[in-house]
Formats: C-alpha cells, sequence, structure tokens
C-alpha cells in the first residue's frame, strides 16, 4: 500500500468511527444515509447498523433505569412539602359561559 491508499484508509476508519459513535443518537435512515458513501462492503454496512441500534437501545435502556433508579429515591409529599413551606401559593381564574352563535351547520 502506498502512503495515498494508507491516509485514504485512514480517513475512511476515522468516519466509520465517528459514525458508530454519533450513531446512538440518529435514526437508521441517517445512519444508512452517512455510510452509503463509504466504500465499504455490504457486511460491514449492514453490521455498522446493526452495531448502532444495539448502541441505541443500550443507552436508551441505560438513562432509563439511571432515571428510575434516581426517581424511586425521591420522597414526593416530602418534596411538596418543601415546596410549599417555601412559597405561597395563589390561583387566579375566570371562567365564562357564552352562548353559542348560531350557524347553518348547527343543530338544533
Amino acid at each position: 500500500m502506498t502512503n495515498k491508499d494508507d491516509k485514504k484508509l485512514g480517513d475512511i476508519f476515522k468516519k466509520v468511527v465517528n459514525t458508530g459513535i454519533s450513531a446512538a443518537f440518529m435514526t437508521e435512515d441517517a445512519v444508512k444515509g452517512i455510510i452509503q458513501d463509504l466504500p465499504l462492503p455490504k457486511e460491514i454496512v449492514n453490521g455498522l447498523l446493526t452495531n448502532a441500534k444495539q448502541t441505541k437501545e443500550e443507552f436508551i435502556a441505560s438513562v432509563k433505569e439511571e432515571l428510575k433508579t434516581h426517581l424511586d429515591k425521591v420522597d414526593v409529599s416530602e418534596e411538596i412539602d418543601k415546596v410549599l413551606s417555601k412559597y405561597d401559593i395563589e390561583v387566579e381564574g375566570k371562567i365564562k359561559f357564552s352562548p353559542k352563535k348560531k350557524t347553518k351547520n348547527t343543530v338544533k
């Protein structure tokens, strides 16, 4: 291989790695759009798409688990008590009933 070939291969590898990392936050169609321009065998493209999908699912599952763990530790009534002890609540409202205007399509 020549230096030129090494550089081209290095550029392709960088793009593949970068695509793999950013794929966790992209739709499958967006990933396809990016890697379809790369001169890669179909098996590698399919592997990247599968890996991107799995990575995205694992990331989402991890975030869900972290949120669940955090929210399980929150005592809602204690948090409400904290808010009520620090703030006054003022509620204002206005309700008005007005007769509907009759139109040709109105059912009597």
